[in-house]
């Protein structure tokens, strides 16, 4: 009969039997009393702990359905009660195949475990080619990721927004905008969004009907807890000034606004949406973590992935992931090949459902392959 490492490679099964041990650990401390008072912990707790259940159960499944075939082999081997072996013997094939499908379902869900683990994700937007047209467009992807989280019960943080040149009126664009998106599974969808988004439709500016090529960029990083990243506050320059608004006028005579640089990376960040100081710095601190280490990200990557050719979830931000066909109502995904409704993706409907699961699922097949 086949054993675990038939079913799982060694070097696999002991990253399994550390899953294992993590949800242990992570259940244990969900019931301690000190911890249930620290609510960003029992949430960081539960996300990471919901993340890898699947998986661990699948394992734990599996090994137990071993554990089954063995004691019926030793039933049939035995033939010490006839009547018993022959129903040894019917039942056998059935555990092997059950222990067999559950080791598939570990496997395929071990791949994503660690992207469920992330809980937290900082989406940068920005107006691409095409001026208002393209500000315009970058708004309404905004918008899309806020009704996306909205009904996935993830919750929606606008960190910074710039506007575009039709000002504070609704429905005008904007430059550029910076979101944190947190709930569970929010990384497993969210990292195939970075990339490109071009729509191609008639601006509400032309006057003689013609199809105009706009694009956006949206950059997904994860945002990482501080233990996951240190940074040393030495190598940070942090100036502090007052909030530039249009046309670089100061619109707060105070000064609350917060730009970090990182000496060793050169990486830049800018936080002027609150009006105060010490939660302008938060936020910039946790945008700079972000990029950091979607930068540490990018290099395991690359030592990792040199002959891989789809960049499925990265932050390439000159990838064209999808483009938005508004005289077809398609949106078309060309990682995917496929095309979707238009309405249903804008609207985060079903078709947006449609198109994450096949993203999802495509990745999920190319990390097999690897495995």
């Amino acid at each position: 009969m086949p054993t675990a490492s038939d079913l799982i490679p060694p070097a696999v099964a002991a990253k399994l039997d550390d899953l294992a041990r993590r949800y242990e650990e992570a259940s244990h401390a969900l019931q301690d009393p000190d911890v249930a008072g620290d609510f960003k912990r029992v949430r960081e707790l539960s996300i990471r702990r919901a993340a890898i259940e699947p998986v661990v159960t699948d394992y734990l499944a599996m090994q137990a359905a071993l554990a089954e075939a063995a004691d019926l082999e030793a039933v049939i081997a035995s033939g010490e009660d006839k009547e018993l072996a022959s129903l040894a013997r019917d039942e056998l094939p059935a555990v092997r195949a059950r222990a067999e499908a559950l080791a598939r379902a570990a496997l395929e869900k071990l791949v994503s475990a660690d992207d469920r683990a992330i809980g937290s994700v900082v989406l940068e937007l920005r107006a691409g080619v095409g001026g208002d047209e393209a500000a315009l467009w970058t708004a309404e992807l905004l918008d899309m990721y806020r009704r996306l989280a909205d009904k996935r019960g993830w919750s929606f943080e606008l960190m910074d927004l710039s506007e575009g040149g039709g000002g504070a009126a609704a429905g005008s664009g904007i430059k550029g905008a910076v979101a944190t998106i947190a709930g569970p599974g929010v990384w497993s969808e969210l990292a195939h969004e970075a990339g490109t988004h071009c729509v191609k439709r008639v601006p509400a500016t032309e006057t003689q009907g013609r199809i105009h090529t706009s694009t956006a960029t949206v950059a997904a990083l994860p945002e990482p807890e501080e233990i996951d990243l240190k940074i040393d506050p030495a190598d940070v320059m942090e100036d502090i000034t007052t909030a530039q608004g249009p046309g670089g006028q100061n619109v707060n005579k105070v000064s609350t606004a917060v730009h970090l640089i990182h000496r060793p990376t050169g990486v830049e960040v800018r936080m002027q949406e609150s009006k105060s100081q010490r939660q302008n710095r938060e936020k910039a601190w946790r945008l700079l973590r972000a990029r950091l280490y979607e930068l540490e990200l990018q290099k395991q990557r690359a030592e990792r992935e040199k002959a891989r050719n789809a960049q499925i979830g990265s932050a390439d931000r000159s990838e064209r992931i999808r483009t938005y066909r508004f005289k077809e109502g398609m949106a078309v995904d060309h990682r995917l090949n496929q095309d979707f409704n238009l309405i249903g993706v804008l609207s985060a409907g079903e078709a947006m459902d449609d198109m994450l699961r096949a993203l999802q699922e495509q990745e999920t097949a190319r990390r097999l392959a690897a495995m």
